[in-house]
């Protein structure tokens, strides 16, 4: 099978290799790949700036849907050969830690995740430990876009908890920064996304085919007076941050109301000056977001399902596999919005 590895650390190392499928060990399924989900941290690792457990060589990517054409011992019997199915890049959690056993096995020391640690799913087959079954609405293309919704609704809802009423700025409109604003927008809250000049194109895409009630460029106006004027002086009840660089931190610091709530999903990928003094001076509540738990899947499933979120409509372009170059290439520039690989 053709498949994009990272042959060893550093930048690049990046290539189009032909390898032989593994077969599915135990408790896996093997998952003949319909749709993979380019994301950011495949930047990261391109670039290998991201803080997290990488060993090469490896297939890149963890953004999936397919057709389940093999079983592992051990398989889930919820799960049969010919199955539409997404899955979690987690691919081996210790289950008997605190947080396996409370259900945060995104926090588990062990955890080992595909296209860092193991191979992902920028190839023809992937194995996966943990899948779900897509619902029959759902199509292959907005069903490898799940883990990503996933990842926000666990930011977004379990992390920064925002309900009906609150008025959410989300920062970075980004693939992630729009899955933010919908997780948002569907738990109720009213979004203002903020962007820059060069995000014109993605602010007029959200107000117009996602319904985001308010945007701002930031290079045109004061976001702080801004947001101010749509929260009679207050500031924002919740703040998602996407961008992951210190000027959109420390506007995320000034926008939100005091004792307000600051979700950072953005990952620098270095470390970063800002001023954490507002946290202690503004009693605010500031929360980290890595990854993603079943109770987040199960959520974004249904939110595909009922037709809450539409996936789709964020998908801008579809890419061979052997073209992940000009896909790496496209969202270096900022250009689309999601970027698709079919294998």
């Amino acid at each position: 099978m053709k498949a994009v590895v990272k042959a060893a650390r550093g930048h690049g190392h990046v290539e189009l290799r032909d390898l032989e499928p593994a077969s599915p060990g135990r408790g896996q399924v093997q998952v003949q790949v319909e749709a993979a989900g380019v994301c950011g941290s495949d930047l990261h690792i391109y670039h290998d700036t991201i803080s997290y457990n990488i060993r090469t060589p490896v297939v890149m990517g963890h953004e999936f849907s397919g057709t389940v054409v093999a079983l592992g011992e051990g398989a889930p019997p919820s799960i049969g050969l010919g199955d539409r199915v997404t899955g979690e890049p987690s691919i081996h959690i210790c289950g008997q830690c605190d947080y396996c056993r409370g259900g945060q096995y995104n926090m588990c020391s062990q955890r080992q995740v595909m296209g860092y640690y193991h191979d992902g799913c920028f190839a023809s087959h992937v194995n996966a430990t943990f899948v779900h079954l897509l619902p029959e609405n759902v199509s292959f293309e907005a069903g490898a876009l799940t883990e990503l919704l996933a990842c926000c609704v666990h930011s977004v809802i379990e992390q920064a908890g925002v309900t009906a009423g609150d008025l959410v700025v989300v920062i970075g409109p980004g693939p992630v920064g729009l899955f933010a604003s919908l997780v948002a927008m569907a738990e109720g809250g009213t979004v203002a996304l903020l962007g820059t000049a060069a995000d014109a194109e993605r602010l007029k895409f959200a107000r117009d085919q996602l319904g985001v009630a308010h945007t701002i460029d930031v290079q045109a106006e004061d976001p702080l007076r801004a947001v101010e004027d749509l929260s009679n002086g207050y500031g924002a009840d919740v703040v998602v941050e996407c961008a992951g660089v210190a000027p959109a931190i420390d506007t995320a610091f000034d926008v939100v109301r005091k004792r307000g709530k600051v979700s950072l999903m953005g990952l620098p990928g270095r470390k970063l000056e800002v001023d954490i003094e507002k946290i202690s001076y503004r009693e605010l509540v500031v929360s980290g977001g890595i990854g993603q738990r079943r109770s987040a899947w199960e959520r974004s499933l249904r939110l595909m399902e009922s037709g809450t979120i539409d996936c789709e409509k964020l998908i801008s372009h579809e890419l061979g596999l052997g073209e992940f170059q000009q896909a790496f290439d496209m969202m270096e520039r900022q250009q689309g919005l999601k970027i698709i690989l079919r294998p």
